[in-house]
């Protein structure tokens, strides 16, 4: 017989068990919207700007992949839900304080939205792409008529999805890692870098990598500002906080953390990039590579590591 003398419940597995409730799924739905995000905003965006000419990779041939995107990542939550037959139940009301409510909502809009812009760019990727019917022939002229409008709406919903991203997690104020605002402008920015890296790999123009190099390096120093503002402040706030950032700070996911998403999936792609800018030949898969691993690496270690954190008092 063995004797245990137990002075506390906490950190006991047998009694205050860590919770895990979220898996791979929900990682990758949240990368994939937000790069999703990303693409839109930067296509609605220079089409308002009328670059769109200037920058077809940016407005007319990245968007065409947003519908696969938006696509596997709804499949990926919907193998995350427990009650896969009522997610309709989701589109029956609309709750202004749910970021749930919100973030089905918008994907309601965006999606279809996506997918009308994607036809109509179709024959960016095939060339001799013909709508088989008439009908669709007349929608196609339809709606060309109306990409003002759909520019606006992207570049609005893509913001949108892009910052409900990260306050998915804030949301939860029982997790004290994820119960900061700072998530999600960081996970908007995220987005952003994914979207202009992705736009880069995917245009054939050296002006149009040039810029959007340019604009990654600053969406980069932003979401890096981000980071560190949210560790000084977890560090600046309660002891439970305090904690919390610990897990990134000397914790068991400080070395993915700051290799993965920080060095690997940040500083080395920007250093690429500048040099890439000063005319040194930089093979530009290397550099999207990494910002799109960095990406899905920073949702993936802050989903396991708001599931670490806890209020103990």
């Amino acid at each position: 017989m063995r004797e245990e003398i137990i002075i506390s419940g906490r950190m006991n597995p047998g009694i205050d068990p860590v919770l895990t409730a979220w898996g791979w799924e929900i990682p990758v739905y949240l990368f994939l919207g937000g790069l999703a995000a990303g693409l839109l905003f930067f296509a609605g965006l220079y089409y308002l700007l009328g670059k769109a000419k200037k920058y077809p990779a940016a407005v007319r041939k990245a968007p065409v992949l947003v519908p696969v995107l938006l696509a596997l990542g709804l499949f990926a939550l919907f193998l995350d839900l427990h009650h896969k037959p009522y997610f309709w139940r989701l589109y029956t009301t609309i709750k202004l304080q749910s970021p749930m409510s919100w973030g089905a909502w918008t994907l309601m809009l965006i999606t279809p939205l996506s997918m009308i812009w994607a036809a109509l760019h179709i024959r960016e990727w095939f060339p001799n792409w013909d709508w088989k019917f008439q009908w669709l022939r007349d929608l196609e002229k339809f709606f060309s008529a109306y990409k003002k409008q759909m520019a606006w709406a992207m570049t609005i919903l893509g913001l949108i999805l892009g910052i409900y991203t990260g306050i998915l997690f804030s949301a939860f104020n029982a997790r004290p890692l994820w119960n900061t605002s700072i998530l999600g402008p960081l996970f908007l920015a995220s987005g952003l870098s994914a979207g202009s890296a992705l736009i880069m790999l995917i245009s054939n123009k050296h002006k149009e990598r040039r810029v959007f190099a340019q604009i990654d390096l600053i969406v980069i120093a932003v979401e890096f500002f981000f980071i560190i503002h949210m560790l000084m402040g977890f560090q600046a706030s309660t002891q439970v906080q305090i904690d919390a950032a610990q897990i990134f700070l000397g914790g068991p996911l400080t070395a993915p953390f700051w290799i993965f998403v920080v060095i690997l999936g940040m500083i080395v792609p920007a250093v690429l990039e500048i040099m890439e800018l000063r005319h040194f030949k930089i093979p530009v898969v290397i550099p999207v590579s990494l910002i799109l691993f960095g990406s899905f690496m920073l949702r993936w270690l802050i989903s396991n590591a708001g599931q670490l954190s806890r209020y103990l008092y």
